[in-house]
């Protein structure tokens, strides 16, 4: 039985984007710079394995995801077709996969997500995922955070050169050579209470996010 032309399509995109996009990223991830500001906080807690969410935006996922690398993370990636792609990339550089988001098996994706956190593990999310609105903090991470009580640090990149695509994130591709500057901010944890009390508390975590903005920008 012939396989439908989406189908194909697909596994084209996968079996051959995916090494390809991986090479590319490793080829030019190895000349930037990184210099990061307020790391020590959830580096003592992934140290510790005291579970910890690390939020960032869509459109950072690129740097982060190079430069947080190595550390046994875990990362929530959406079951869109898309998604795959990314999550294969990260599995190739050693990231673990929890499958879902707010508008598919998210309720499932959140389990999973309380579970590892339970169990020390580091769950990177990115809150404006996976369709937007960008840099809006949805409330899935605010409770998660609060069912397993663990607490989040909010992470922002700037960088002096980099492209940013004409997607709804604008998500950032840094230059080779470019110097990126990484901001992680205080682990703070969600305020204690019912699940509305989290999704109530997610604003608090948005400003947060802008408050390291306005450091990056001096």
């Amino acid at each position: 039985m012939t396989a439908p032309v989406a189908g194909r399509r697909d596994d084209w995109r996968l079996w051959f984007g995916v090494p390809v996009g991986l090479l590319v990223l490793r080829l030019v991830a190895l000349t930037w710079r990184f210099e990061a500001h307020g790391d020590a906080g959830w580096r003592s807690l992934v140290a510790a394995k005291r579970g910890v969410v690390l939020a960032l935006w869509h459109g950072h996922l690129l740097p982060l995801a190079w430069f947080l690398r190595g550390h046994g993370m875990s990362v929530l990636v959406s079951e869109h077709r898309d998604g795959e792609i990314i999550a294969r990339i990260l599995q190739r550089l050693g990231y673990s996969m929890i499958r879902g988001s707010s508008t598919r098996g998210g309720a499932r994706a959140l389990v999973e997500m309380v579970r590892a956190l339970k169990t020390g593990a580091a769950v990177c999310i990115t809150p404006d995922g996976p369709k937007g609105p960008a840099r809006k903090f949805s409330p899935g991470a605010a409770v998660a955070a609060q069912r397993s009580g663990v607490p989040i640090v909010t992470m922002f990149v700037t960088a002096e050169r980099a492209w940013a695509l004409n997607s709804w994130d604008r998500f950032m591709i840094p230059m080779p050579f470019a110097k990126i500057v990484l901001h992680f901010g205080e682990p703070t944890n969600v305020r204690p209470g019912t699940p509305g009390d989290a999704v109530a508390d997610a604003p608090r975590f948005e400003a947060l996010f802008v408050a390291s903005n306005a450091a990056a920008r001096g």
